[in-house]
């Protein structure tokens, strides 16, 4: 379990991507930054209400992203007469990034509901 919550931590690290962003005319990494949240899991207690929101945030966001792929890839193939590669690669963008929305909301929420419940006992 203690392995897990290094593992939660070291996703900040991709937040180290966000410095492309400023050293360079490629400003879509500066989204990067939203992974510095996740340097709290190195501090924080490991216990099994935080794996299992975890594991519940991770598969939400997995299906979200998931469909959200499937459905921009095929508006833009159908509708905006885009190449198949053109319609995935904007997909997966889509998708990406619903995933990681989805993800840190999902935890935020989670981790607000345990701190709330703890302080009203």
């Amino acid at each position: 379990m203690k392995s897990h919550k290094y593992l939660y931590g070291a996703m900040s690290l991709l937040s180290l991507l966000g410095f492309i962003g400023i050293f360079t005319e490629e400003k879509g990494f500066l989204g990067f930054f939203a992974f510095a949240v996740n340097l709290e899991y190195f501090f924080i207690k490991s216990d099994e209400m935080l794996e299992e929101y975890m594991n519940k945030s991770a598969s939400r966001a997995f299906y979200c992203g998931m469909i959200m792929t499937a459905i921009i890839t095929t508006i833009y193939f159908l509708f905006q007469n885009r190449a198949g590669h053109d319609a995935l690669s904007i997909g997966f963008a889509s998708g990406w990034a619903v995933s990681v929305i989805v993800y840190a909301l999902s935890t935020a929420f989670y981790g607000f509901k345990e701190k709330w419940e703890l302080s009203n006992d």
